[in-house]
């Protein structure tokens, strides 16, 4: 009889495929040959743990992302908070998460973005945070816009805040893209629609009245769950 797995496989009923023809980049990323699936070992099981821990490979964390030069930058202010939990709803506290995403314009830092829209001098969209005793986790940051992409002839990806996890297990690795409730072009997203219909409503994040700051900073919630039953799809 097997031991037990100290962590729970992935569902795959909530996960996108590794090849999804509606969106054609997948086609050459996805693997070509089954997958072997490999035992967890303590490689898999564990992983720094700690915010000081965190502080020395990562250096300070940055949680405002409209306080990282001289100016403001332009766009909707809006904070973006939740908590990181397992299947059983129990917090995972010390979790790294890193944010990154376009400007209000629908524009990225990185060179290779080419968009006709304006970069933002004051705007770099990337920050990291650790999750506390209850796993919460909050940013401040700027609302990004829709963007142009190469998936047909007149594709746009919806708003969306790209996110990455590194738990006190590697095993517990996540990355995935948090859109906002309402958005026309979610139901047009190729990627969107990779994640099963049923689980592609937990990528969408809530507007939260009572974390709004008045006269300030709307507010969305956007939990985490890391593997098992509810959890988080992955970006494909």
């Amino acid at each position: 009889m097997a031991e037990p797995l100290p962590y729970s496989r992935d569902d795959k009923s909530a996960q996108p495929p590794l090849k999804f023809d509606e969106f054609r980049a997948s086609a050459v990323r996805a693997p070509t040959q089954p997958l072997i699936r490999i035992p967890h070992t303590l490689t898999e099981t564990t992983g720094p743990s700690g915010e000081s821990v965190w502080e020395k490979l990562m250096g300070p964390a940055i949680a405002d992302l409209t306080r990282q030069h001289k100016g403001e930058p332009l766009g909707e202010r809006i904070v973006v908070s939740g908590r990181v939990i397992d299947e059983n709803e129990r917090p995972v506290p010390n979790v790294m998460i890193e944010i990154l995403q376009a400007n209000s314009a629908g524009r990225y830092v990185h060179e290779y973005d080419q968009h006709d829209a304006p970069r933002d001098p004051n705007f770099t969209g990337a920050g990291r945070v650790i999750s506390d005793a209850e796993g919460r986790y909050r940013f401040i940051t700027i609302k990004p816009g829709a963007y142009p992409w190469y998936n047909d002839w007149n594709a746009w990806r919806p708003a969306h805040i790209h996110f990455s996890l590194v738990g006190a297990a590697f095993a517990n690795r996540l990355v995935t893209q948090m859109y906002f409730p309402g958005d026309p072009l979610f139901p047009l997203d190729a990627i969107a629609n990779a994640v099963p219909e049923a689980a592609r409503g937990r990528l969408v994040a809530r507007f939260d009245k009572g974390t709004t700051e008045p006269f300030w900073a709307l507010s969305f919630v956007f939990d985490f769950v890391l593997r098992g039953r509810n959890a988080t799809p992955m970006e494909n």
